[in-house]
């Protein structure tokens, strides 16, 4: 009787979460997570799991890394054991995530224990932002998240897509234990970059000296040697978290979220609403959105709840209003005011900055597409290859050129003067009077010359970070690696208030 109620929970389990299911409301597909409770190359084990509705004791029965000993895992396993209102907080924020990213790594046989990394990369903070512009859970920069197909454009940023990160974090991973045949040695490169871990591999084998992680360490810079410590800190005490006296939150072993597919525009602040979710909720399932309206097409994913899915697909079916109110608009005229646009489009100048993210006394540029609200002549949706495409340039709003006066030298010409300054004769004549092309020693000219900072202009693809000159990178790679800035030399974790976390 006992072995029938477990076969009977067993079916109607894997009935509930075994078996995605399509809903259709105007233009959204939903679906589920494949959950099972039973194991399909064990079927005499009846029910798995039911030890396992703790996500921590699925991790802690897929870890397959070889634990590390050095003294740096117990000054990192003391930090974090001595900070529990710090873990606790952590992974509240990692309950979203974590079963997506434990089904993930089962999926391609990885050691779970990996799925503690945004631990140590981002604290679990998808929005999290370095000093070194990597960005997201798993902390890609700019160039690593291009070589893994992570789209970074003015509408979004898949560095901070759960999924897609997840996805290209775990391939990455994947290369690199590919590369080493040793976790702890791919969790170097991770932080460090391939080519500087084969490096120093290369080092101690030509001085005949062992190549495993501790080995190495003394080739390392700080933050790597401290980086594998890190997650063995971390992973040690999930595996006994009453020893460290960490109280760990209960995280449910099912889906957090479902995935919607969208096919329209859509405002986040709508999406929000028809999902009856807090737009801070939203945004923490939806981080790669780097504008208020959310581009409509085949590759486009929402995540929600699994009940607030189900209230979004209700709520749309009723909705009787846009679901998105913004279109794009191309500047095409040479410094096209904002002025004049917010007027076109029926809004102020200050409304056209913030969605756009454009500086202070800044000017759009020729070519630029920006985000403008629609109207009865322009209400089309945002096309794939406009936000694919879409850049956007800035320059500062000055005069183009400005006068100066230049004193006439001994061997000074009308024509050498006027090379000197890129102008003509004609035009130095006009603005001084002249009827001649003589000039005497110490005479003063009045020049209109072009503006220096009109050159000092910046063009973004992302439209997230805007500078007005050029900057020197903060990161730079190994030939095919990865290197992190060195600006984090605290090799302890740090949140920082605002939101953006920083790269550990």
């Amino acid at each position: 009787m006992h072995q029938l109620k477990l076969h009977t929970f067993a079916i109607a389990a894997l009935a509930f979460f075994g078996t995605p299911f399509l809903a259709q409301a105007n233009d959204i597909t939903m679906y589920t997570p494949t959950f099972s409770l039973i194991d399909p190359n064990d079927p005499s084990a009846g029910v798995l799991g039911m030890e396992q509705i703790d996500i921590w004791a699925r991790i802690r029965k897929g870890f397959g890394i070889p634990d590390l000993d050095n003294p740096q895992v117990v000054s990192q396993t003391d930090f974090y054991s001595a900070r529990p209102d710090y873990f606790e907080r952590t992974t509240v924020r990692a309950s979203r995530y974590l079963y997506h990213v434990v089904q993930e790594l089962e999926k391609r046989g990885m050691p779970t224990e990996l799925a503690l990394l945004p631990f140590i990369e981002s604290a679990f903070n998808p929005q999290a932002l370095s000093s070194a512009k990597a960005a997201g859970m798993w902390q890609f920069i700019p160039t690593t998240g291009r070589d893994f197909n992570l789209k970074q454009n003015m509408f979004k940023d898949e560095r901070r897509d759960v999924l897609a990160s997840t996805d290209a974090a775990l391939t990455y991973l994947q290369k690199l234990y590919g590369m080493f045949g040793d976790w702890q040695l791919a969790l170097a490169a991770y932080n460090w970059g391939e080519g500087s871990v084969q490096r120093a591999i290369n080092k101690n084998q030509a001085a005949g000296l062992p190549i495993d992680f501790n080995s190495l360490a003394p080739l390392m810079p700080a933050e790597t040697r401290n980086y594998v410590p890190k997650l063995q800190a971390v992973k040690s005490i999930i595996a006994a978290p009453d020893m460290h006296k960490i109280a760990l939150p209960k995280v449910d072993n099912q889906p957090y979220f479902v995935t919607i597919g969208k096919t329209r525009d859509i405002d986040v602040k709508v999406a929000a609403q028809l999902a009856e979710l807090s737009l801070d909720e939203f945004k923490a399932l939806n981080p790669q959105f780097n504008r208020p309206v959310i581009i409509g097409g085949a590759d486009t994913k929402i995540l929600l709840p699994e009940s607030n899915a189900e209230k979004f697909k209700n709520n749309l079916t009723k909705w009787t209003q846009t679901l998105s109110s913004w279109t794009s608009h191309t500047v095409s005229g040479a410094r096209e005011r904002i002025e004049t646009i917010a007027a076109r489009f029926g809004t102020t100048p200050a409304v056209i900055r913030e969605v756009n993210h454009i500086p202070p006394k800044m000017l759009l540029k020729a070519g630029s597409t920006i985000l403008v609200p629609k109207t009865e002549e322009a209400n089309g949706d945002i096309t794939a290859e406009v936000a694919d495409n879409a850049t956007m340039t800035v320059t500062p709003d000055a005069p183009e050129t400005r006068r100066i006066y230049v004193k006439v030298g001994k061997r000074d010409t009308l024509a050498s003067i006027a090379a000197r300054y890129r102008v003509s004769v004609s035009q130095v004549k006009a603005w001084n009077g002249l009827r001649h092309d003589s000039v005497s020693r110490g005479q003063s000219l009045q020049l209109q010359v072009p503006n220096r900072m009109v050159a000092s202009s910046s063009t973004t693809k992302s439209g997230h970070n805007v500078r007005y000159h050029k900057a020197s990178a903060t990161a730079s790679r190994n030939t095919g690696g990865k290197t992190k800035v060195a600006a984090k030399k605290n090799s302890r974790p740090v949140v920082l208030a605002s939101s953006k976390g920083t790269h550990n």
